[in-house]
């Protein structure tokens, strides 16, 4: 079901859910575009791939505010995984990242994933933002909706296209709280 922005809106958290690891970054960076064309202070941070072979989709974050690229790719995974994501590297982004997040209209973090299942990761900044009302946008992958639906359940599912997205942050942005 398309999220419509006359609907009450019930979270400010909204998830866009799909396979494909790449087309949901593609649709938050457009986001952040437009927003931040409309006037908007976006924070957060978007996954930018790598070429190379591995479990994981992403090479760098790029820090929306500054542009800043932050690598969390490992060339070899740790022992026991085939994982090649630096979770000291997420970790690193995220407390970066908390110095702006406070003054910004909305937060856009690339994924919910196996990090932040394990409250680990961006985390602080996802929990920062629910607890402060601060719309967030977000994706999550198949294989970490459990741990997603316990963390946000009254979330907005998103279908992944520009529509349902901007009717999302046009009813969002009318309830949240303005930042200081």
């Amino acid at each position: 079901m398309r999220y419509n922005a006359i609907m009450t809106i019930q979270s400010n958290i909204a998830v866009i859910s799909s396979h494909d690891a790449h087309h949901p970054q593609v649709l938050l960076a457009d986001a952040v575009t437009r927003w931040r064309d409309e006037g908007a202070r976006v924070a957060g941070v978007l996954a930018e791939g790598y070429e190379g072979e591995g479990a994981c989709s992403a090479g760098h974050l790029r820090d929306i505010a500054t542009g800043r690229r932050f690598s969390i790719h490992l060339d070899a995974p740790p022992a026991g995984t085939s994982c090649h994501l630096d979770a000291r590297g997420v970790e690193e982004v995220c407390s970066v990242l908390m110095a702006g997040i406070a003054s910004a209209d909305v937060l856009v973090l690339s994924k919910f994933g196996k990090l932040e299942a394990m409250r680990q990761g961006l985390w602080d900044a996802f929990t920062f933002a629910a607890q402060a009302g601060m719309p967030l946008l977000t994706t999550v992958s198949p294989r970490h909706m459990e741990a997603w639906n316990a963390w946000a359940p009254s979330a907005i599912r998103l279908q992944p296209d520009a529509e349902a997205i901007d009717g999302w942050w046009r009813a969002a942005r009318l309830v949240a709280p303005r930042p200081r």
